[in-house]
């Protein structure tokens, strides 16, 4: 996965690389230091969801897919459980998937229109706005039709049944197995 320095992050969002420096020991940006010399270094996916999640503008530059990355490779993981959250985003960060998560419906909103995922994996039963509130939101938006839906929930069959009927292009139970996640991905995004 493609990692950014703080002087390039600094450019990105216009400010000093001290202040990115402080994003990431404060723990606001998620970032890791390198053995040895210690400086910083943050994941591309990590500073788009920071720029979301901060509403600070996207650089256009950043909306590009990454030459390792496939157009087809980005993916917004929608679950309330962070637990989820973090296992489906690494199997797919292992595969080589950009990779942004939301915590709830109105986060999913959010994120669509600015990480402009082709695949969502969605989890059904979330506070507030649940999945299948989000569903009916991508199917009903014109910009979004091209996007994929993958449910992946702990609800029954009648739920996944339903989700499918409402646009849901798979439906997986949880707990989920990561080859047939991963598997459902490909057979998506070849398409």
């Amino acid at each position: 996965m493609k990692t950014l320095r703080p002087s390039e992050i600094a450019v990105y969002c216009d400010v000093h690389q001290r202040t990115v420096s402080r994003w990431i020991s404060s723990g606001q940006l998620k970032g890791f230091k390198l053995p040895g010399r210690g400086n910083y270094r943050v994941l591309l996916s990590d500073f788009l969801l920071f720029l979301q999640t901060q509403q600070m503008p996207m650089p256009a530059a950043l909306l590009q897919a990454e030459p390792d990355t496939p157009v087809a490779g980005r993916v917004l993981v929608i679950d309330d459980e962070p637990f989820y959250r973090h296992a489906i985003r690494r199997v797919l960060q292992n595969k080589g998937y950009l990779v942004a998560e939301a915590g709830d419906g109105f986060q999913a909103g959010v994120h669509l229109g600015l990480f402009l995922p082709t695949v969502v994996t969605l989890d059904l039963k979330m506070p507030g706005l649940d999945g299948f509130d989000v569903l009916r939101y991508i199917r009903q938006q014109p910009a979004f039709q091209h996007i994929h839906v993958v449910v992946i929930s702990g609800l029954g069959e009648s739920a996944l049944q339903e989700a499918l009927s409402l646009g849901a292009a798979a439906a997986l139970k949880k707990p989920f197995d990561n080859q047939q996640l991963i598997d459902v991905l490909r057979k998506l995004t070849a398409s």
